[in-house]
């Protein structure tokens, strides 16, 4: 059973940090890990991505996130600084394979001023 499970939501002031974990487990030779989030009343938007050689970054998050992967432990990392409140959103971690896209839960992000 292909399980992506996030963590490390939670609420923080305004310039504050958090950093999310995503954990994939039956779900192997994963070629790209992202974060996605999705604020109220919006589209669902890409915040960053990470293959074996390269990371993307929306516009919006460069210079303050920064996404990881540990590949032992078939994890995905975001570290988020300096944060904002338009970063308030679900964050949902994606995992892609030959066989298709995989989505975890989401884990809430609360950004207060």
């Amino acid at each position: 059973q292909v399980q992506l499970v996030e963590s490390g939501g939670g609420s923080v002031q305004a310039g504050g940090s958090l950093r999310l974990s995503c954990a994939a487990s039956g779900i192997f030779n994963i070629n790209l890990m992202g974060w996605y989030r999705q604020a109220p009343g919006k589209q669902r938007e890409l915040v960053a991505t990470i293959t074996s050689g390269s990371t993307n970054y929306a516009d919006s998050v460069k210079g303050r996130f920064t996404i990881s992967r540990d590949n032992a432990k078939n994890t995905v990392y975001l570290q988020m600084n300096s944060l904002k409140p338009e970063d308030t959103a679900v964050y949902y971690c994606n995992g892609v394979t030959s066989r298709g896209g995989y989505w975890g839960q989401g884990t809430q992000v609360t950004v207060s001023s």
